[in-house]
């Protein structure tokens, strides 16, 4: 029993020798298996516990009342901060000094020079936009042709999801560098405009409380500040009016605007008010006829 423990312990003893030889140097770091494999374990254990802290800190600042955005920010701050030190625990293992670092940081530059700019650019902005915070988590947004409302901001991307539940991965330097329409800015109401038209000869007063009584019966429309009506124009074939009021719910501002227009259009129907067509004036030069349609007949 005690050759066969002996044996063992001798075989192991080799295959830690083994392990432990250097395998290549760098300057005066030695580079072993062993070396390698606990960088890795480190790297790993640093993304595992970057994720608990945070986590941890996203919980706490909540509970404290604070932004999502602020907490969004600074739970990404703590995980690429703790995964950072995890790297640098790792290089130092390894026997990377730190002006082994700043020769890769020069060759870094250099290969950023040559084709790593928009990486570098993406990577910065993304910096920005976490410190600045122009757009935060759950802000409807609209980059260049692109709406929807944000779910999580990355190093390099930031993502988007429209209202069809396509994901839409933008990079981060064009929330910088181009014009973003951001409605969640000021807060979670953004006022909304029904322009309908109707014929002339109708009753104004009427058609304004039709489109007021409208607005104040959907339940997401906010009773404060009030819907009001405006007279803007009069139109080539109709009395232009616009009902303008305020939506409490940012991602079904769409449905809310179709379920306006649906009930004007039905009420208008019961009350007899009538939306007319264009109306158009034909001149026959040549044959002497004249046609003339007034204005909100058919």
């Amino acid at each position: 029993m005690d050759s066969s423990w002996k044996l063992i312990a001798e075989q192991v003893e080799k295959v830690l020798t083994f392990l432990s030889e250097p395998m290549l140097r760098i300057s005066e770091a030695k580079i072993s298996v062993i070396s390698i494999l606990i960088s890795l374990l480190v790297i790993l254990a640093s993304v595992r516990v970057a994720k608990m802290l945070g986590q941890l800190v996203n919980s706490a600042l909540k509970k404290r009342g604070v932004d999502s955005g602020v907490r969004d920010s600074l739970e990404k701050f703590v995980r690429y901060g703790t995964i950072a030190l995890g790297v640098l625990f790792s290089l130092d293992n390894l026997g990377v000094s730190f002006n082994s670092l700043a020769a890769l940081g020069a060759v870094l530059m250099v290969g950023i020079g040559f084709g790593l700019q928009n990486i570098t650019q993406n990577f910065i902005s993304g910096i920005i936009l976490l410190i600045e915070r122009p757009v935060k988590v759950g802000d409807i947004v609209k980059v260049g042709s692109s709406t929807g409302r944000i779910v999580d901001i990355r190093v390099r991307s930031t993502l988007i999801q429209t209202r069809d539940d396509i994901t839409i991965i933008v990079p981060n330097s064009r929330f910088v560098s181009e014009e973003v329409i951001n409605d969640s800015y000021t807060g979670q109401k953004i006022r909304q405009h029904v322009r309908v038209g109707v014929a002339y000869g109708s009753d104004v007063p009427k058609v304004k409380s039709i489109l007021l009584k409208v607005a104040s019966a959907h339940p997401k429309v906010m009773a404060d500040p009030k819907p009001i009506v405006v007279f803007e124009d009069f139109g080539d074939s109709s009395l232009d009016f616009d009902l303008r009021f305020w939506c409490a719910d940012l991602w079904e501002m769409d449905n809310v605007n179709s379920d306006i227009r649906c009930e004007i259009d039905r009420l208008f129907r019961e009350e007899k008010v009538e939306i007319p067509f264009p109306q158009r004036d034909l001149h026959f030069k040549g044959g002497g006829i004249s046609i003339t349609q007034n204005p909100g007949a058919h």
